[in-house]
């Protein structure tokens, strides 16, 4: 038996893209246990919905965090509507949908760069992150913004997206598939990639389903649970989405999962912009949230299912917002995933987690 010691892991660490925070108890090389530590950048956000509207608060919703910026207005704001009885144009429903898988593109390429940059590709991260930005100039055109759009409100969206300007995603989308699908032959088919990740950070799904993992992390255990599969929205009117699944339970996996999810949602892009129905773009919604009214709407976020829960009380100010997180529910998982690795693999099954602490600390 080799001497166990407790080695601080973050918040600090250069191949953390996020400030987590790990003590690890190691024996020798080998992790024996892993507890993160929640608070770092905690700013108490949720507390503001008592001092901001509930339009004013849209703003404050997509600012948990960057990268999933869109899906948390558009989770807050579908949680409102269900509040107040609202029904939004179908017009807005798609271009919602389209912008959220614009945003799981971003969000997963942008993870695919983090990873190359932690195995040491520096110029395979910078071959992501220039495909990247390519998407967010998509979004700069469309909605003014790079990171944070604001572009979704109460009701409807602020902004809409013209025939010619849908042609444009389509063609840009289109463009960067032959490199994109380089990128992914380079992750998957490279055998120094696949000696990191295959066999590294297993989780079964039976340890899946009670640890309650969501997202990619739990679809790369063969959990097939995707919140865009119950038909929400626009998704309704998808001709077929099926969840992308792995069954190897393993850091590969979850890259395996990512990879392919991008090409899923350049498909859900490309069709709904051919289906777009035409319009308005938003109703007024007018008057505030019952005393008492309660409401909870789910979201299938670049990182999983985020849940969303709102209460009124009569006024134009809400009772009580509540966001759980995706990362919120993977840290478990994130734990036991740690569990009996090599301290050297520590930061690569950290990354295929894909950890947001921003989020988590709301």
């Amino acid at each position: 038996m080799g001497k166990k010691s407790v080695i601080p892991f973050g918040p600090q660490h250069p191949v953390l893209p996020e400030p987590l925070h790990l003590d690890l108890v190691v024996e020798d090389e080998v992790v024996i246990e892993a507890t993160p530590q929640i608070g770092f950048v905690h700013r108490g956000l949720e507390r503001l919905v008592q001092t901001r509207d509930y339009n004013q608060f849209i703003y404050v919703a997509e600012r948990i965090c960057g990268i999933c910026a869109f899906g948390h207005s558009m989770g807050y704001a579908e949680t409102i509507e269900r509040l107040m009885g609202v029904e939004i144009p179908k017009r807005a429903e798609y271009l919602r949908v389209i912008w959220h898988e614009l945003s799981r593109v971003h969000s997963h390429i942008l993870w695919l760069g983090l990873a190359a940059d932690a195995f040491g590709h520096e110029a395979l991260f910078m071959h992501c992150w220039r495909l990247r930005e390519r998407v967010l100039d998509l979004f700069e055109k469309t909605t003014g913004g790079r990171v944070i759009f604001s572009v979704v409100k109460v009701g409807g969206v602020q902004r809409d997206i013209d025939a010619s300007m849908l042609n444009q995603f389509v063609s840009v989308l289109e463009g960067i598939m032959g490199e994109y699908q380089q990128i992914c032959r380079a992750f998957l088919e490279d055998s120094s990639v696949r000696n990191r990740t295959s066999g590294v950070g297993v989780i079964s799904t039976e340890r899946a389903l009670d640890l309650s993992m969501v997202g990619p992390f739990a679809r790369a255990s063969n959990v097939p649970y995707d919140v865009r599969s119950l038909g929400n929205g626009a998704y309704g009117d998808l001709s077929d989405f099926q969840p992308i699944v792995s069954s190897n339970c393993d850091c590969y996996a979850r890259m395996e999962v990512r990879a392919a999810e991008v090409i899923q949602s350049i498909a859900i892009i490309k069709e709904l912009a051919a289906k777009i129905p035409a319009g308005d773009i938003a109703v007024p919604v007018k008057g505030a949230p019952a005393v008492d009214s309660e409401a909870c709407n789910v979201v299938e976020q670049p990182r999983g299912e985020c849940y969303y829960y709102a209460k009124g009380n009569g006024t134009k100010y809400l009772d009580r917002m509540r966001m759980r997180t995706p990362t919120s529910q993977n840290l478990a998982g994130m734990a036991v995933a740690l569990n009996g690795c090599d301290i050297a693999d520590v930061n690569m099954i950290v990354l295929t987690i894909d950890p947001c602490i921003s989020c988590t600390e709301r």
